[in-house]
């Protein structure tokens, strides 16, 4: 899929709270395209911090996202998307005709450990890494 000759597509990750799962994969797309990707992360209903737990298996392996904070999902976001991918967020989350959509089912880390983040982690690295050989970029 390409976005257009010159355009960085852009990916939106959208999850309930946007306080784990997509925080994880907007940081993970963002390091991997080397700036090659726009990223953009958001939430239906977003919890006031980050999942500490998340923030502590990112910093494993070099990402820092604590200062990171959740976002609430703007209509005009999804619009602006070439690639729309959902994590748990269900019936929560807005369908925008026309966008692509990838729906990537993926534990909720919310009161999980830092172990228990890191298989959840590792499984969306290699989701990030499919999407970004499949954009092209």
């Amino acid at each position: 899929m390409s976005a257009g000759l010159g355009r960085r597509p852009l990916v939106l990750f959208m999850c309930t709270h946007n306080a784990g799962r997509s925080q994880m994969a907007a940081a993970l797309l963002a390091r991997e395209s080397g700036g090659r990707v726009r990223v953009a992360s958001a939430g239906s209903q977003p919890a006031s911090e980050v999942n500490p737990s998340v923030v502590a298996a990112m910093a494993e392996i070099g990402l820092d996202i604590s200062q990171e904070v959740p976002k609430r999902l703007a209509g005009r976001q999804a619009e602006a998307a070439d690639v729309v991918v959902t994590m748990g967020c269900g019936d929560a989350c807005p369908v925008f005709p026309g966008k692509r959509y990838l729906d990537w089912e993926l534990p909720d880390p919310a009161g999980l450990t830092v172990e228990q983040v890191r298989p959840i982690r590792d499984e969306i690295t290699r989701l990030v890494a499919g999407l970004l050989a499949e954009l092209g970029t």
